[in-house]
């Protein structure tokens, strides 16, 4: 008689990841992720709906402060907290992340976003920030490459994409910045100057729709702003958060933006990109958190 004792060995690894009954279908839709956040659990959500948000795996490293981004197939989470990793995952397939790689160096509060085929992470680091940017190929396993330097050196920053271009805005280092700077993604180069946040701000999240970028604000306030990427300029108000936010994530798909308030809490708002105005409950992250899990999606503005 045939033994089955390796079916129920998967059995259990799904039931224990809450996956349901096995086997676990690939997922399917506008995925977003969200991973870390002081520990190494990512979770997710379907961004064309609501609810809260469920179990898909854990980063190689539990840390803090990361940055993700992500193509059509695959997610990646950088940096964080003490540490350079690069971790992967298949994002239509629950499970844990595998090792892509290093960063430059230790990047604590970094921000990610890209394009379709290159991934770009850009400051962070303790004290005074790092101005360095970076950038992987998502389809190869490495570390990361040198790409050019921000305008200002800066950590716990924003960040969204179009297809063609990438946005970094506000952050801390040596002072507090409203700064945006911008850079072409499929060159390699230094930043150039798009404008200005409403204020300076530290702790803030981007997302965004291939022409509109959208950024939730830090440091304990509820301000969300947009830009559009194609231009240049100083951010425009587009309404507030239910709850004051500080170290928010964010992520998106062509017309949603996910924005997560981290004071502490669990919540999940969302809002229209294309229209302004208050953003609406979505749902729940799975635990509190006030340390930033990173955010990417499958269906980003860069894709």
């Amino acid at each position: 008689m045939p033994s089955y004792s390796g079916v129920w060995t998967l059995t259990a690894q799904y039931q224990a990841k809450g996956a349901g009954n096995w086997p676990f279908p690939p997922l399917t839709g506008d995925i977003g992720l969200f991973g870390g956040g002081g520990t190494n659990v990512i979770q997710y959500i379907t961004i064309t709906s609501t609810g809260n948000s469920t179990d898909f795996g854990d980063l190689t490293v539990s840390r803090t402060y990361t940055a993700a981004c992500a193509s059509a197939t695959r997610g990646v989470f950088g940096g964080g907290s003490g540490s350079s990793v690069v971790d992967y995952v298949t994002i239509a397939s629950v499970g844990n992340a595998a090792d892509f790689g290093d960063l430059l160096g230790n990047a604590e509060g970094p921000a990610g976003c890209g394009s379709s085929t290159r991934a770009i992470f850009a400051g962070g680091g303790e004290g005074v920030g790092s101005n360095v940017i970076q950038y992987i190929t998502y389809a190869s396993i490495g570390n990361t490459t040198d790409f050019g330097d921000m305008t200002r050196a800066a950590s716990t920053l924003a960040s969204c994409s179009s297809t063609t271009r990438g946005i970094f805005a506000g952050g801390t280092g040596a002072v507090t910045t409203n700064i945006i700077d911008y850079i072409t993604i499929a060159s390699t180069g230094n930043a150039t100057d798009f404008g200005d946040l409403l204020s300076a701000d530290y702790g803030v999240a981007g997302s965004g729709s291939s022409t509109r970028g959208i950024i939730n604000s830090g440091s304990a306030t509820n301000v969300i702003q947009y830009i559009t990427i194609a231009s240049t300029g100083n951010a425009t108000d587009f309404g507030d958060l239910t709850n004051q936010s500080s170290y928010g994530s964010a992520t998106s798909n062509a017309t949603r933006s996910i924005l997560v308030i981290n004071n502490n809490t669990n919540i999940i708002n969302y809002v229209t990109i294309a229209s302004t105005g208050n953003a609406l409950d979505f749902g729940d992250l799975l635990a509190n958190s006030s340390s930033s899990p990173s955010g990417c999606s499958n269906a980003n503005g860069g894709l």
